[in-house]
């Protein structure tokens, strides 16, 4: 018997801002498919349950396990988004299990920050098979059944596009900057094809966010703690941005903290602060360049060699 109950698939769950996605998301309502590479069983667990959000320990296992015990639906399925058959069989096992995905979110991915000639070949490889590559196949793979009850949602964890963050991460900005071109891509084809109620979003955070990627690369010191967010304001800006109107968050490449402010008249951010008082500095621009130009409608002679005969 097909279920009432709205389902939304996270790639990138076991830890961080996808696990808190994942829970936050359960607690709205949804059924949700947890997935990533890692799975666990937590009766061999030797600390607590659920275990350190941020840490190794936390896997899609204890994230499902974390809902579940809350009286959420959820089911761990683990992924490899580098392989096809992977992708594909997350897609079929979700569908076999709920007959249904509203909601896709893409919270996968790989980060090395450094130069062009520090980032070893294999580096960069493996960041684009994980971001936009493993976007990519998500999303097609996805795409028929979001489509299918004629208002399906995707958030994509990938930033607002402008020249400064390139700077000393060129390779990892390559793929992130593909993954929000994607998203501007998808829109237009979505506006094209009169899908009037399908969105694709991507979200970006405004101030650092607590995550095992902050926790590794950015807090060398407690003092640097007072610099991070909670991943809550990351879930709460998606819940946001999936209950709007569609065309208000389609193609659009949004900051999490500017999204609530101006969309949804949040003004309090104090709760969101990982130390109470502290005021996190911003790492994004206030003013983000517009994209389009002038003649943004004019097509020339549109060529789609999906339909030309080779």
């Amino acid at each position: 018997m097909p279920s009432h109950t709205p389902v939304a698939l996270v790639v990138g769950a076991s830890r961080g801002i996808g696990r808190q996605v994942a829970i936050d998301l359960a607690r709205n309502g949804y059924a949700v498919v947890v997935a990533a590479k890692s799975t666990s069983d937590p009766s061999q667990t030797s600390g607590p349950l659920p275990p350190d959000p941020n840490s190794p320990e936390s896997t899609i296992t204890t994230v499902a396990r974390e809902i579940t015990s809350s009286g959420g639906q959820a089911t761990a399925i683990p992924v490899d988004v580098r392989s096809e058959q992977s992708v594909n069989d997350l897609i079929s096992r979700t569908i076999a299990t709920y007959d249904r995905l509203d909601v896709l979110v893409y919270n996968a991915g790989a980060i090395y920050w450094a130069s062009v000639p520090d980032t070893p070949l294999k580096r960069f490889q493996l960041m684009q098979r994980v971001n936009p590559e493993g976007l990519y196949a998500v999303v097609q793979a996805s795409l028929p059944h979001l489509r299918a009850r004629g208002r399906g949602r995707l958030v994509v964890v990938s930033p607002p596009i402008y020249s400064r963050f390139f700077r000393g991460k060129t390779a990892y900005a390559m793929g992130k900057v593909g993954m929000s071109v994607l998203t501007k891509g998808l829109a237009m084809d979505f506006a094209r094809a009169g899908d009037e109620d399908m969105a694709i979003t991507s979200i970006w955070p405004a101030v650092a966010i607590e995550s095992a990627a902050t926790a590794k690369f950015l807090t060398k010191s407690p003092d640097d703690e007072k610099d991070l967010r909670r991943a809550t304001i990351f879930s709460d800006a998606i819940l946001h941005i999936l209950r709007s109107p569609a065309p208000l968050v389609n193609g659009e490449l949004l900051l999490d903290e500017d999204f609530l402010r101006h969309h949804c008249h949040v003004t309090d951010f104090a709760k969101y602060s990982v130390v109470p008082g502290s005021s996190p500095r911003r790492i994004m621009p206030a003013r983000l360049p517009d994209l389009t130009v002038a003649e943004q409608h004019d097509e020339g002679q549109r060529i789609d060699l999906a339909k030309a005969k080779m």
